[in-house]
């Protein structure tokens, strides 16, 4: 709980180490560096998505006469040819935006590059680019720009809060408005919206009046505008929404939360980079791993606590991801059964369904034989239309 706090004369609007992760994740989506501290040790970070030329000639005047390494993920370098089971730390021949960019988020082939495992307070800055929805890419130097003048101050962050930081943010959600909201359809809601202290919403949709002394009716549903708002065929995201609301009117009753996880958590912008991938053949797994990312960085445990600030402890889940089952047992919430939540099967999300069956866990062996025969048959249209996609359940 946050509030002022005094001590020796100092006042504190909530811990220091977590406004710390707050500030550092705001200079991370602003393109700007940081310091990141693990006990004696200090490193100036620079995270690569977004950063101009002007930033990284600044950034290696600042690291001079040190080069910097370039940080990713176990993903990334196990993408671009290198065989670690870590993160690691790799010194390009020559850094540029160009070749930056190229290390980081471009199909390439085996790179020979001179690899290194990624210290804690590296890999605690690599957690900070996902946190901020950025590329997990960081140019990383030890020591350097600690004495360095700048104006403003650069952020400290402490490595061991970013390894925190998730669980805080969860106990930090909040209710801050709600309204009844009619929908299309004759459906009657009422839209309670929570959010966290970094600003990010999340809405719980209460259709009918559900009994919550009962099992509810519930959706975990994670934002998608693409699909949702837009109508994209390159997912089910949409229509399974639109079902959602249609199966929970019909129970007299339930939830929807639409969880602020757009793009399994990568967020929008790596989402579309995800979708460059698939367009030159990548499947939808591939293609957030080749970005740096686990196949769904997407943490459950907030669609507990709303779920737990609405006095609902058990539900019946509308799903066909077994993570999300998972997810809400962790966060302390009984499923007590689950309903299959099937939208149609069209030209472009027919490869994208049979990935989340065959390769992702999602509960749709029933259209496992529909669907792999509907690939391998000759798509009529041409193969242009046989787009990959990249979404959730």
């Amino acid at each position: 709980m946050r509030g002022v706090k005094r001590n020796s004369g100092l006042v504190r609007f909530g811990d220091p180490k977590q406004i710390g992760v707050e500030r550092g994740i705001t200079e991370f989506r602003a393109g700007r560096p940081i310091l990141v501290t693990e006990e004696q040790n200090v490193f100036l970070v620079l995270p690569v998505d977004g950063i101009d030329a002007e930033q990284l000639s600044t950034f290696l005047k600042v690291c001079a006469p040190v080069s910097p390494r370039l940080a990713i993920t176990t993903r990334r370098a196990q993408a671009i040819g290198i065989e670690t089971t870590e993160p690691v730390t790799i010194k390009p021949d020559v850094i540029d935006i160009e070749k930056i960019l190229l290390l980081v988020s471009k199909t390439s082939g085996n790179c020979l590059l001179d690899a290194a495992p990624a210290v804690p307070a590296v890999r605690a800055a690599l957690d900070l680019a996902k946190l901020a929805q950025r590329l997990p890419a960081v140019l990383v130097v030890e020591g350097a720009g600690t004495k360095v003048p700048f104006d403003p101050p650069l952020v400290s962050v402490a490595a061991d809060a970013i390894a925190q930081f998730r669980r805080t943010i969860m106990d930090s959600v909040k209710i801050t408005g709600e309204a009844n909201v009619p929908l299309e359809g004759g459906v009657q809601s009422r839209f309670v919206v929570f959010r966290n202290d970094l600003g990010g919403d999340s809405v719980a949709v209460i259709v009918g009046k559900p009994d919550f002394t009962k099992p509810v009716p519930v959706r975990l549903h994670s934002s998608c505008l693409t699909g949702d708002v837009f109508g994209s065929q390159r997912c089910d995201c949409g229509d399974q929404l639109r079902l959602a609301l249609k199966k929970l009117k019909a129970a007299g009753g339930g939830v929807i939360l639409y969880l602020d996880q757009e793009g399994r958590g990568l967020g929008l912008a790596n989402k579309m980079r995800a979708y460059q991938l698939q367009d030159e053949g990548f499947d939808t797994v591939d293609a957030n791993m080749s970005l740096g990312f686990d196949d769904d960085e997407r943490d459950y445990g907030v669609a507990g606590r709303m779920l737990e600030m609405l006095g609902c402890q058990s539900v019946q889940l509308f799903t066909n991801n077994p993570a999300k089952i998972s997810g809400l047992t962790d966060a302390g919430i009984e499923v007590s059964g689950r309903k299959a939540l099937l939208g149609p099967v069209n030209v472009d999300n027919r490869r994208y369904l049979t990935a989340k069956a065959t390769r992702a866990g999602h509960s749709l062996d029933h259209l496992l034989e529909t669907l792999t025969t509907a690939v391998e048959t000759p798509d009529p249209v041409g193969a242009d239309a046989e787009r990959e996609t990249s979404s959730r359940s």
